[in-house]
């Protein structure tokens, strides 16, 4: 892992070769908060889901993704750049819904960051209150964001150090779980492997439990949104991609069957539906001792802090995207001639998240109930759909030249990946008032408000098309 300062990028490019394969990874791995998707989405995958089979979801779900990554990495090789999937998407399909897709992704990038400033929020007005400092959420809420703006300002290669810090610490503590259930036998029913038996995880309640599964991965395309500033692109790029989602699935994979072992297959399910919010913490007392349910309470607010940081840098590359290929304001394509950061879209992206968060605030909701479970919910939503998009991009980019690739990897991987991302969609649907913790109007207009947002970004290129040839021609091209 090598950090650089570039200290003088070159006019409207971000700094080169500043970050490795390694750092790359820590990006995406700390957008998937690995403490908080394992402590908080697998219990309720493991209670209205297909119970012990949970770790088998999350071994189909990592192969999902890894035959998405074919075509994917692939494609990274001829138009990786900060533009990420809305690159991927103009190139395959065409510029209408490359801006489409980037609306959605922005949508998408949004509701989560608002999500986890919400949540990080509650955990640390609830840590600082048993040290006798006792203020409202959002005031922990902005001093995060004041932070996270300062390290997004930074050379790349700052942000992914602290990644790597807090993601280690997060992996670390999981895995002294994990291997003191091992030595400690497991639990009332011993150790198997029957958790990864096909009628073990294709039982009932497998789909629900794909909800909660899927959602561990978002944050995917970070591999690629920083193929401008990765030292020798062509391979970091597919390396970091593949490392990525075998370390995310493997890691969760190992987790939730140590946990089952616990538990004992027969009684997981039971146990997680008593026990949401504890089920972890409860088996970490007894495994480890007191003091780790509290290394572990510390450690998810680091886990979050590096998912919003992760996050942000992510928004701000997207904005500069967007600023560099003029669909937006062209200021935000400028970068800060010390760090080579996308500065001004950095300062873009923290003001709306403190508007968009001052409107919770004010509206008095509740920012574990509303905050979080709605903005995550509609986050999965959006990402499913920006992944679809891409997997046909991948098959039409290729369909035009296959550039020497294989059919496996041209055609077959990604619609492969396609029907899977599509089924996804169905079964966040389906379960959206599952995710999101209630049923009403709000959310079950998401489906149609991820809609909404990708024809508004058609709609917004075809009237550039119509009013600016010139700029519409250069859709695309900005970093060719």
């Amino acid at each position: 892992m090598t950090i650089s300062e570039n200290a003088s990028p070159p006019s409207g490019r971000l700094a080169k070769n500043s970050v490795g394969v390694m750092h790359i990874v820590f990006f995406v791995v700390a957008a998937a908060a690995p403490l908080t998707a394992v402590v908080g989405a697998t219990p309720p995958a493991f209670a209205f889901g297909n119970g012990a089979g949970v770790p088998g979801a999350f071994v189909l779900a990592g192969l999902l993704y890894l035959t998405f990554a074919v075509g994917f990495t692939a494609m990274s090789r001829h138009v990786g750049d900060a533009g990420a999937f809305y690159t991927y998407i103009t190139h395959g399909i065409g510029k209408p819904f490359g801006v489409g897709g980037a609306f959605v992704a922005l949508l998408t990038y949004s509701a989560v960051q608002i999500a986890i400033y919400g949540l990080i929020g509650v955990f640390a007005q609830g840590a600082m209150a048993g040290l006798g400092v006792n203020f409202p959420w959002w005031v922990w809420s902005f001093a995060v964001l004041l932070i996270v703006h300062f390290a997004g300002q930074r050379n790349i290669a700052f942000s992914g150090a602290i990644l790597g810090v807090c993601m280690l610490a997060e992996i670390g503590i999981l895995l002294l779980l994990d291997v003191g259930i091992v030595l400690h036998g497991g639990g009332p029913e011993g150790m198997s492997l029957s958790t990864f038996a096909p009628s073990t995880i294709f039982a009932p309640g497998l789909g629900v439990a794909l909800v909660f599964v899927l959602a561990s991965f978002i944050g995917f395309e970070a591999t690629a949104i920083f193929g401008e500033e990765a030292e020798n692109p062509e391979k970091t790029i597919p390396r970091a991609t593949y490392i990525s989602v075998l370390l995310i699935a493997v890691f969760y994979a190992l987790s939730t069957w140590a946990i089952t072992q616990y538990y004992g297959p027969s009684k997981v399910q039971a146990a997680a539906s008593a026990a949401l919010e504890t089920f972890y913490f409860d088996a970490a007392t007894n495994i480890l001792g007191a003091w780790s349910a509290q290394v572990m309470n510390i450690l998810l607010i680091s886990s979050l802090f590096a998912c919003i940081l992760s996050f942000h840098n992510t928004l701000n590359r997207y904005f500069f995207a967007l600023g560099r290929e003029g669909i937006a304001f062209k200021m935000l394509g400028k970068v800060h001639t010390v760090h080579g950061s996308p500065y001004v879209a950095g300062w873009l992206q923290s003001i709306s998240a403190a508007v968009i968060l001052a409107a919770f605030i004010i509206a008095g909701q509740d920012p574990y109930a509303v905050v979080f479970s709605y903005m995550s919910a509609l986050a999965v939503l959006g990402i499913l759909a920006v992944q679809v998009l891409v997997s046909v991009a991948v098959i039409m980019f290729f369909r035009r030249d296959n550039k020497g690739y294989s059919i496996w990897t041209t055609t077959l991987a990604p619609a492969i990946s396609l029907v899977g991302l599509a089924g996804g969609i169905i079964l966040v649907t389906a379960n959206l008032s599952l995710l999101a913790g209630t049923s009403n109007i709000v959310v079950s207009s998401f489906p149609f408000l991820v809609l909404a947002v990708g024809l508004l970004g058609i709609g917004f290129a075809l009237k550039v098309k119509s009013s600016d040839l010139e700029r519409y021609a250069a859709l695309g091209k900005a970093f060719e």
